[in-house]
């Protein structure tokens, strides 16, 4: 009878133990389920409140914007004030101009700018004031930059011009190009960069022929982030290329851009104006998509090849 006392003293201790060890799990899983129910409810609606705005946007502008789109419009230069007549030709081939020599100028300064601090620079007060300085330059006010592009560009030439406009655009993309580089380049596995020095290879070869093509998908995604930024910019444009009404003449003429005959349509007391400013709204934003829709498809397919 001892024995079987003793016995029962000593299970029921540790049946105890249990049931508290247990009881103890179920509250902290619960508590952790609560947690994540709570989580993904807060960003299911931190979404949603970043979307309906992006979309209404949309939406207004292709309300308003649709109905003035036509073949004149596209490929005509603008008619006289109030007139309701013409289109946005130079404005669409102004933006092209601008953006396109402004990515020329500033995406391989930003990309080897980025692979420098991400594979090649040293820990240090140098590479810490690059970066410091990165991040500065990045919140810049537009006008700033629009403002030493005037000073430093337009009076130095003596005019308005494509060429100002277009270096002040590239100081504008070129830290978010440094900085989307280079915080890519730092995703990729560290054990690719293993791999190449193993087999003798040297640190230039192994970042421009295996890490750069593993994190070429970012880069771009990042020049474009940069391309659409630059894209809508209307105060630098102002203080460098001025606006015309006539087509491309040259690199160091006035051009028209999409932001500048936006903001000019929107300032005039017409309604046919105000539906022009609309609908050049709505090319801009056409022209941006299909600028990011055509990078990815690029990539994509190269991504597929490489596959194969």
């Amino acid at each position: 009878m001892t024995v079987d006392s003793n016995s029962n003293s000593n299970s029921k201790p540790k049946q105890n133990y249990r049931d508290i060890l247990q009881e103890t799990v179920n509250k902290k899983y619960r508590k952790r389920l609560l947690l994540n129910r709570l989580v993904t409810i807060f960003t299911i609606v931190c979404v949603i409140a970043a979307v309906v705005p992006l979309v209404s946007i949309l939406l207004e502008v292709v309300k308003n914007g649709a109905s003035a789109i036509s073949i004149e419009f596209l490929t005509q230069p603008p008619g006289s004030m109030g007139s309701g007549t013409g289109g946005i030709a130079p404005a669409i081939q102004g933006t092209i101009i601008v953006v396109g020599i402004a990515s020329l100028i500033a995406a391989p300064i930003g990309v080897l700018a980025g692979i420098y601090l991400s594979e090649f620079a040293k820990k240090g007060e140098f590479v810490e004031i690059v970066r410091f300085f990165n991040d500065v330059l990045t919140g810049l006010p537009s006008i700033v930059i629009g403002i030493v592009g005037y000073t430093a560009i337009v009076l130095s030439i003596g005019s308005f011009s494509v060429l100002a406009g277009s270096v002040s655009l590239s100081i504008i993309m070129i830290p978010i190009v440094v900085r989307v580089t280079e915080e890519t380049l730092k995703v990729v596995p560290y054990s690719l960069r293993e791999a190449g020095h193993s087999l003798g290879i040297s640190k230039t070869k192994v970042t421009l022929f295996v890490i750069l093509p593993s994190a070429k998908n970012g880069i771009l995604t990042g020049i474009v982030i940069a391309i659409s930024r630059i894209a809508g910019e209307t105060a630098p444009l102002i203080m460098t290329i001025l606006g015309t009404s006539l087509f491309f003449t040259g690199i160091t003429g006035p051009v028209d851009a999409l932001p500048l005959r936006i903001w000019r349509l929107a300032s005039q007391p017409y309604e046919s104006a105000h539906a022009f400013g609309w609908g050049s709204a709505l090319i801009l934003i056409l022209m941006i998509l299909a600028l990011s829709m055509g990078l990815r498809f690029l990539a994509q397919r190269r991504s597929l090849k490489a596959v194969k």
